[in-house]
């Protein structure tokens, strides 16, 4: 009956480190030892031989720093194109927005309810030859011959940046809605034009929601794996096609693992330097 009490007293007073025990071993079980089994086996040689650096040396050229190069141009230039579409309609629905602001939400996020396989298909339809698009533009004459939009890189950059552009305007405007507006008021007592309080004192304040949305939309895009190869039509090779090509089609999972590790450091270095150029231009607008 003591020992019972005692576990119950115990339980109760550390309910917190308790409660934390099913995060605990899902991150020990689906994120640390896949992570050690990742790192360990892009030391495995062809050969067998053990903690060998040749699937690293293999790496080191050309094609593989392109693929890198490229994943990073798709990741850059979609967190660009997000966040200068985003940024104003997160705004707009933050603070211009009165009634039917859960309606525009639901609006934004309903798309995403569908597969995204079925998303990608349904852009195959408008990005064609012959599809929507195409017949649209003929047909209001702004062009003559249709556009060669799908199965090349200006066709991933469409829809990766209709896919992740909630991603972005989610955390951009949950912090612009927890503004205080007594800080806009006082900023334009202060005598600042509009200009000078979106650029001062709104932009600067957001910087948390852009941040989180730029994270949210660089590191899964640096690795996307599904739209360049429906859309692109295998026609390029990004990280998580490379990846997937080691793996699933030439069954060489050290080179593999190796290729995942640099690609994870290119992307890590990515971050800290696009964190550091973007904090430094923003708090000097």
């Amino acid at each position: 009956m003591n020992i019972i009490k005692r576990v119950q007293k115990l339980f109760f007073s550390e309910s917190s480190f308790f409660m934390a025990i099913p995060a605990l071993v899902w991150q020990v079980f689906f994120c640390i030892i896949p992570l050690i089994l990742i790192i360990s086996g892009s030391f495995i040689a062809p050969t067998g031989y053990f903690f060998s650096l040749k699937n690293y040396t293999i790496l080191f050229d050309t094609n593989h720093l392109y693929i890198i190069l490229l994943s990073f141009f798709l990741a850059l230039t979609t967190s660009i194109l997000c966040l200068l579409f985003g940024y104003p309609i997160a705004y707009w629905l933050a603070r211009k927005v009165v009634i039917f602001k859960n309606l525009f939400l639901f609006l934004l996020i309903v798309p995403f309810w569908t597969n995204l396989l079925v998303l990608i298909y349904s852009w195959i339809f408008i990005l064609e030859k012959s599809g929507i698009l195409n017949n649209f533009l003929i047909s209001i004459g702004l062009i003559q011959q249709p556009l060669a939009i799908l199965n090349n890189i200006v066709g991933i950059l469409i829809v990766t940046f209709y896919c992740y552009l909630p991603f972005m305007v989610l955390p951009i405007f949950s912090v612009l809605e927890k503004i205080d507006q007594n800080i806009l008021e006082a900023s334009a007592d202060l005598g600042a034009t509009g200009r000078q309080t979106i650029t001062k004192v709104i932009i600067p304040l957001s910087w948390p929601g852009i941040k989180t949305g730029l994270l949210l939309v660089f590191v899964p895009v640096f690795g996307e794996f599904t739209i360049p190869l429906l859309i692109g039509g295998d026609k390029y090779m990004f990280t998580g096609n490379a990846i997937a090509h080691y793996v699933f089609t030439a069954l060489d999972l050290s080179k593999g693992a190796a290729f995942t590790i640099i690609a994870s450091i290119s992307l890590f270095m990515s971050i800290i330097l696009l964190n550091w150029l973007l904090k430094r231009f923003i708090y000097r607008l």
